[in-house]
């Protein structure tokens, strides 16, 4: 039932508020449900999304169609393998952000440009960069790893 308030000044609106209505345990686990399944569709979208409009993108998907099953495969002790993978994945992570980031900035900055839209864009670029020569070194040192313990030879 809502509780109505008396109007401060004559004449003005009277204010509705609802009262809280109390969810169920089941109502709620249905909720949430709908909102982890709504969530995971979100998800598709966007990275369709940003296959479609990001060049950048398709080109690490690709080499992380590569990179991942040739990590599995490969004589590399397990830990070594999720740092690999992990790597890969952190990269598609950042292009993700960056991506957003720079639709955001440039939907902001339509009219005019703004030296903090280029620094926005670099910075996102940066992430970027980092994000790719980590995946480098957590190759690199995974399969000299596996080099030095005999697993792998050149």
């Amino acid at each position: 039932m809502p509780i109505s308030t008396e109007p401060t000044t004559p004449g003005a609106a009277t204010t509705t508020v609802p009262t809280p209505v109390a969810v169920t345990d089941q109502k709620a686990t249905s909720l949430g449900m709908r909102r982890v399944v709504n969530a995971f569709f979100y998800s598709i979208e966007g990275i369709g999304s940003t296959w479609k409009h990001e060049e950048a993108f398709r080109q690490e998907m690709m080499l992380a169609f590569v990179l991942v099953p040739l990590a599995v495969f490969l004589p590399v002790e397990l830990l070594g393998k999720a740092l690999m993978i992990g790597s890969v994945l952190l990269v598609l992570i950042v292009e993700l952000l960056n991506s957003a980031v720079e639709w955001c900035v440039d939907l902001a900055a339509q009219q005019q440009r703004h030296p903090f839209a280029k620094r926005a864009k670099d910075m996102g670029s940066a992430a970027v960069f980092l994000s790719l020569l980590n995946c480098l070194l957590m190759w690199v040192l995974a399969l000299a790893q596996a080099v030095t313990a005999g697993r792998l030879h050149w």
